[in-house]
């Protein structure tokens, strides 16, 4: 198999939405060939997104000269390329066509993974002659501002291609995320859900409000988070005192195996956040606007703390 970790390299990237978009930049940054396959061309809103993702990454914009935007899939120059990523609308038929596609298109021996975040890979993959060289890089919204990417294991992945995955992370200032079972949600999903789970509970019992939950996790406990994982903070602090905890805790927490009333009945309502104007929080333009810029800005300074705070 070719030197995956070789910088400079050519990585094929399918669709250019916002995660497309972003992870292309991560690529430009990071002095590698992007061809970019999307149906839709080069528009200059794609441009500008991986222009602008590209600065924040505080990498020359005129890297991005290293992009070819195609509108085939058939039009990719797959022969040259180190690594190819899927990243086309979560539908689970659209990507296992396009897997299809990609098993008889590039080359034996280049990786071939998605960026699905509820599909897995082994699903994807299931029919793929060659599907042991599949996987899943897991990117997370926005994908150059987060630095974790989840490097996903399948039932027929070689675990070879997993580690030649997250050098190529690594070799971009990425942390790979090694997750060896290949289960619904990956690692970082199934640990935000349980917290999401009890956040809505604790809306629909009345125990706090949305606003109050947002500040408990920012404010309080969430605050940590950027110095240490929740595994390290509690060794910090001493094992003893989680367990007298969970002991008092872990009975009360809920345990629902369905989504929250108060979620299902918003998303009922066509109330779903940003993008409708109405969530818990009315959402005008102006506040969808400032609300994005003070988010990015403040995942900029964290990453800034995160690169000077070194390796953990």
């Amino acid at each position: 198999m070719r030197d995956q970790a070789a910088p400079g390299g050519h990585v094929v990237v399918l669709g250019l939405g916002l995660m497309g978009c972003d992870i292309s930049a991560i690529f430009l940054a990071g002095n590698w060939r992007v061809t970019a396959v999307e149906p839709g061309g080069a528009t200059p809103e794609r441009l500008e997104r991986i222009r602008t993702s590209i600065g924040q990454l505080d990498a020359d914009i005129a890297s991005a000269s290293a992009l070819d935007i195609v509108t085939a899939l058939e039009n990719a120059d797959f022969a040259s390329a180190m690594l190819v990523i899927e990243a086309v609308p979560e539908r689970l038929e659209l990507k296992r066509e396009v897997f299809a596609k990609l098993d008889r298109l590039v080359p034996p021996g280049v990786p071939v993974v998605t960026n699905a975040s509820g599909f897995r890979i082994t699903d994807i993959a299931r029919d793929c002659a060659t599907r042991e060289r599949m996987a899943n890089l897991h990117f997370f919204l926005p994908a150059h501002l987060v630095p974790g990417v989840e490097v996903v294991r399948g039932e027929y992945t070689d675990p070879a291609v997993c580690g030649r995955l997250a050098a190529i992370m690594e070799s971009l200032g990425r942390k790979p995320i090694r997750v060896s079972r290949d289960v619904p949600g990956f690692l970082a999903n199934r640990i935000q859900h349980a917290l999401m789970r009890e956040a809505f509970a604790a809306i629909d019992e009345g125990l706090a409000t949305a606003e109050d939950v947002d500040t408990a996790v920012r404010y309080a406990f969430g605050f940590r988070y950027i110095a240490a994982g929740p595994i390290l903070q509690k060794e910090l602090a001493g094992l003893e005192t989680q367990l007298a905890a969970a002991q008092a805790i872990y009975p009360s927490l809920c345990n629902d195996t369905s989504p929250s009333p108060t979620l299902q009945r918003l998303v009922s309502e066509g109330r779903l956040g940003a993008k409708t104007g109405q969530g818990f929080r009315a959402w005008p333009p102006e506040a969808v606007a400032r609300e994005r810029a003070r988010y990015e800005r403040t995942l900029l300074a964290a990453m800034r703390v995160l690169r000077e705070d070194g390796p953990s």
